[in-house]
């Protein structure tokens, strides 16, 4: 899937470790024209390498290639906006895109947070 919009806030880097090792992931808030309505909010991350090959800036108009997936915990269902490919729309229009056959690889699910994220009771 793909969507155009404008990022409007960078969010904090959250790093831990899982039994593959260390992870990290950064998320970020695109604004998304709506029409005549008020524009709509999406928060998407980037995981790993992928997070300084992408290059994302608040402000910066850009094409995200995504995958979603939903989980349940605890009798409530919760989804993730993993970005794969990021385009960012400018005179250079540099982009980062994953290899041809990318496969995402959703078996790195975080184990613990460093303590820079918010304490709750989620596992993800």
């Amino acid at each position: 899937m793909e969507i155009k919009g404008k990022i409007t806030q960078v969010m904090p880097l959250v790093t831990g470790e899982g039994k593959n090792g260390v992870w990290k992931k950064q998320e970020y808030v695109l604004e998304v024209p709506n029409g005549n309505y008020a524009p709509k909010k999406v928060c998407f991350s980037i995981w790993g390498d992928k997070i300084e090959q992408s290059n994302v800036k608040e402000n910066g108009e850009v094409t995200i290639s995504f995958d979603l997936e939903s989980r349940e915990y605890n009798g409530r269902w919760y989804t993730d906006v993993r970005a794969w490919k990021v385009q960012r729309q400018s005179s250079d229009s540099s982009s980062y895109s994953a290899p041809q056959n990318y496969q995402p690889d959703y078996s790195q699910e975080p184990v613990s947070q460093s303590s820079s994220t918010i304490d709750d009771d989620l596992p993800f």
